[in-house]
């Protein structure tokens, strides 16, 4: 079965220097409808004006997530970390017993586009930390690439959650095939262009929610299309 999330019916907030896109529940935003879905709990689409951006805030036990489509987005907390998060990045801070940062667009001139993922962690009050790496285009061309996972392994960052995290780049035509084992579920969310899933046409800010399909065929219809692939216990 496959329950479709599509970008329009998406809750909105737009502060001026922010335009964020809620496909879950969040902040002023509320549908018992839409509270997450297994252990994923936020996918909120950001467009960050220059020189703006969220300024130090308090977080708790959540696997945070941080996917950079377009710009520089610039990270600061409180255990000392600080760096730069550019498309090919995949960012995750553990919030655990607290943990302050702040988030800023690093550009003066140019707009930030990112998403910012929340998963609830398998264990509370773990110890705050902080991981960032690089997956290149061609390591995502044409292909599932695992970018998050709950024992970092094929160099993937490190998920305290049961998740399989997964990036893929399509051009129009290309196809891929991911087999959902029993008792798992997956979400697709696509970032960029347009997908066909299993027959169903997604486009870029459209959600779905798989589950009992054993298959999960994904093949672009549009030029440069970006999809990650969250593969979850059910």
């Amino acid at each position: 079965m496959i329950t479709l999330r599509s970008a329009q019916e998406r809750g909105a907030a737009n502060f001026g220097w922010l335009d964020s896109r809620h496909t879950f529940s969040f902040g002023n935003y509320y549908d018992p409808n839409h509270m997450g879905f297994a252990d994923l709990r936020v996918i909120n689409e950001d467009k960050v004006s220059p020189g703006q951006g969220f300024g130090k805030h308090g977080h708790r036990d959540m696997e945070i997530i941080s996917y950079v489509l377009e710009g520089a987005l610039e990270h600061k907390d409180s255990i000392g970390t600080g760096s730069v998060i550019r498309p090919g990045d995949v960012q995750r801070m553990s919030a655990g017993t607290g943990i302050f940062h702040s988030e800023f667009n690093a550009s003066t001139t140019e707009p930030v586009h990112f998403l910012q993922i929340w998963i609830l962690p398998d264990t509370k009050g773990i110890e705050p930390g902080y991981e960032q790496k690089t997956f290149f285009e061609a390591e995502k061309r044409g292909k599932l690439r695992l970018v998050g996972s709950r024992d970092g392994r094929e160099g993937s960052i490190t998920i305290h959650q049961d998740v399989n995290l997964y990036a893929t780049s399509l051009q129009a035509g290309d196809t891929v095939n991911y087999s959902l084992a029993e008792g798992r579920v997956a979400w697709l969310q696509v970032a960029k262009g347009a997908v066909q899933l299993n027959g169903q046409t997604l486009t870029a800010g459209d959600g779905a929610a798989v589950a009992e399909e054993p298959q999960i065929t994904l093949q672009g219809t549009a030029n440069n299309a970006e999809v990650l692939l969250f593969d979850m216990a059910a």
